[in-house]
């Protein structure tokens, strides 16, 4: 069974930076897509960034901010997150999918102080 864990969160002041780990586990195959999402309070869950064989994608509110990059040896999936700002504040998810299966880490705080 695949399992997803992320770290890197916690608070920090508008401006500041962090970066988001994404560890997946279990036997993990044909990996076409690894990416974070985030939800904040009250609100849908949406897509940050994702990275593919083709590429990466960016939300526009984060283009230029963030990077999202990958260890696909480690089956690992990262995000740095530069000039964070209050508006950013929300869970952050990791998503994998391989092998046709979903899968969803359980969700690391991102909280940026004004």
């Amino acid at each position: 069974q695949v399992q997803l864990v992320e770290s890197g969160g916690g608070l920090v002041q508008a401006g500041g930076s962090l970066r988001l780990s994404c560890a997946a586990s279990g036997r993990v195959f044909s990996i076409n897509l690894m990416g974070w999402y985030r939800q904040a309070p009250g609100k849908q869950r949406e897509l940050v960034a994702t990275i593919t064989s083709g590429g990466t994608n960016y939300a526009d509110s984060v283009k230029g901010r963030f990077t999202i990059s990958r260890d696909i040896v480690l089956n690992m999936v990262y995000l740095q997150m530069n000039s964070l700002k209050p508006e950013d504040t929300a869970v952050y998810y990791c998503r994998i999918i391989a092998s046709g299966s979903d899968y969803w880490g359980q969700g690391t705080q991102v909280s940026v102080s004004s």
